[in-house]
C-alpha cells in the first residue's frame, strides 16, 4: 500500500508531462474562425465612418449582390499592406465594403487619402460590436457576403496579392 503512494508523484508527473508533449506535437490553428460562417450576418446599423461615404447597415448587403465585407482600422499595419489588394479589387468590379474599428473620422480620413478608399460604404464601429457579432477575431479581415446577407467566406489577415483571383472566385462561386 504504501509503495505506489511513493510513486504517485512521479507517475503524476509523467503523465502531465506526456500529455504536454503530445499537444505539442498536434499542428495547430492559430486563427480563430468565425462560427457564423453560413449564417445571415445579424442585424446592424452602422453610422458613416468617413464623410464622403455613407455608413453601412444589413439592407447593403440583402440587395441580391454578392460583396467583401473588410474588417480594419487606420491603425492596423497589416490593414495599409492590403489596400492595394482592395484597390484591385475595386478597379475589377468588387463592390467592397468597409467598417474601421475603434477608429476617429479624422484617422479614417488620412488612412483613406494616403492609401487609397475602395470601399463603396464606410460603417463606424466604435465599440467593435460588429465585428464580435459575426466572429472576426481581428483586423484586416474580409468576408465574402451573399446577395442575401449570408456570411459565405472569411479570409483572416491582410489581403494579398495572391488572394485578389481566389476572392475574386469566392465571389463569382456565391454570384450563382
Amino acid at each position: 500500500m504504501m509503495r505506489w503512494k511513493v510513486w504517485l508523484p512521479l507517475m503524476l508527473f509523467l503523465f502531465f508531462v506526456g500529455l504536454a508533449a503530445y499537444q505539442l506535437t498536434q499542428p495547430k490553428d492559430e486563427f480563430v474562425h468565425s462560427t457564423m460562417i453560413g449564417k445571415p450576418l445579424p442585424e446592424f446599423e452602422l453610422r458613416a465612418a468617413s464623410a464622403d461615404r455613407p455608413g453601412v447597415s444589413l439592407a447593403d448587403f440583402k440587395d441580391g449582390k454578392p460583396k467583401l465585407l473588410n474588417i480594419w482600422a487606420s491603425w492596423c499595419l497589416p490593414c495599409i499592406a492590403e489596400a492595394r489588394q482592395l484597390g484591385e479589387l475595386k478597379k475589377q468590379g468588387v463592390e467592397v465594403v468597409g467598417v474601421a474599428i475603434r477608429d476617429k473620422p479624422e484617422d479614417v480620413a488620412r488612412f483613406l487619402a494616403s492609401y487609397g478608399n475602395p470601399y463603396s460604404r464606410i460603417g463606424a464601429d466604435d465599440l467593435s460590436e460588429l465585428q464580435i457579432e459575426i466572429g472576426s477575431s481581428g483586423v484586416p479581415e474580409t468576408f465574402v457576403i451573399d446577395g442575401e446577407g449570408v456570411i459565405r467566406y472569411q479570409h483572416l489577415g491582410d489581403v494579398r496579392e495572391s488572394d485578389v483571383p481566389m476572392l475574386i472566385g469566392k465571389l463569382q462561386e456565391v454570384a450563382q
